[in-house]
């Protein structure tokens, strides 16, 4: 543990083997994608031409794979904070992930998951939303749908079912 906290308090002027040793450690720790260690990189004041030795470096040895890190992306946040495509999109975009790699990973989602991720997420939700009909009850899963980033049509579709459930 005394390593990680040694790794979590190093700011300021590094040597470029202190650093690449820390963006090792980082990536080998859990999945990273260029942007995040080039800031990191930024954050402990190397030279631009370092970083870009170091980034070489972690690509060259599969330290950093920005494929895999965009597939593990997409794959926990789906799962656990139950994010839609397109704020997935959003959030990869935030990062510097290139658009093609984007759309081939959400394109591998299976749509039978993606729905019924929605669905859980909507079905959780229904207990606490209030409304005078079904048509408003409706409305309102359906934006609290697209606020985690899941297509407006799709959304409407599974509230649709859902309070058609329950009446």
């Amino acid at each position: 543990m005394p390593y990680i906290l040694e790794f979590a308090q190093m700011e300021g002027n590094v040597n470029y083997r202190q650093a690449l040793t820390k963006a090792m450690a980082m990536c080998s720790q859990s999945e990273r994608c260029r942007f995040d260690v080039v800031t990191k990189l930024r954050l402990w004041e190397l030279p631009e031409e370092e970083i870009s030795t170091a980034i070489d470096y972690l690509v060259k040895e599969r330290f950093l794979n920005e494929e895999r890190f965009v597939d593990f992306y997409i794959n926990d946040k789906l799962r656990f904070n139950k994010w839609g495509k397109i704020k997935l999109t959003y959030m990869l975009r935030q990062k510097q992930i290139p658009g093609e790699l984007i759309r081939s990973a959400l394109s591998r989602i299976e749509d039978d998951l993606y729905k019924k991720i929605l669905s859980d997420l909507l079905k959780s939700k229904i207990k606490s939303v209030k409304g005078a009909s079904g048509y408003e009850r409706k409305g309102k899963l359906a934006v609290f749908a697209q606020s985690h980033g899941f297509e407006a049509e799709l959304a409407f579709q599974v509230a649709g079912q859902i309070i058609g459930n329950e009446e």
